[in-house]
């Protein structure tokens, strides 16, 4: 069970796991051992979330799921398959908990009086500069 906060936990039963070569540490044994750890977690079936949290994490992560839904985790950085295991683990959970945070209310500011007089002031000043270097000729056409 992967817990990703207090109300929402994942089974492990909906998470698929796969065991390629790594890239990473370990000299001869990348050679030989199926280290790196893929995650993959099918958001859009997953009956652990409602509709409500599914569609907030597809559009929140929407660089990392798939067209089908789907959200992988890649872990490489232990030589340990079941360490890479649990970090994979970690991270989607991280991910998901991130993806179904509240986004915070933007309370409006006012702008102050002050600044507004410096930018009127700024405005009118730079306005006479141009004025003063435009060239005028009297002549009628």
């Amino acid at each position: 069970m992967v817990a990703i906060a207090d109300t929402v936990a994942i089974p492990e039963h909906e998470l698929k796991f796969m065991a390629s070569r790594s890239s990473g540490p370990g000299g001869q044994n990348v050679n030989k051992v199926n280290s790196r750890v893929t995650l993959q977690f099918n958001v859009a079936e997953s009956p652990s979330l409602s509709e409500a949290q599914k569609q907030q994490i597809l559009t929140r992560l929407a660089t990392r799921v798939s067209e089908a839904g789907v959200l992988q985790v890649v872990s490489q950085t232990s030589r340990s398959q079941a360490a890479n295991r649990q970090t994979a683990m970690a991270r989607l959970a991280a991910l998901i908990r991130e993806a179904l945070a509240p986004t915070p209310t933007r309370k409006p500011s006012k702008m102050p009086s002050a600044a507004k007089q410096r930018r009127l002031e700024a405005k009118q000043h730079r306005s006479q500069l141009k004025q003063q270097r435009q060239y005028h000729t009297n002549e009628g056409g």
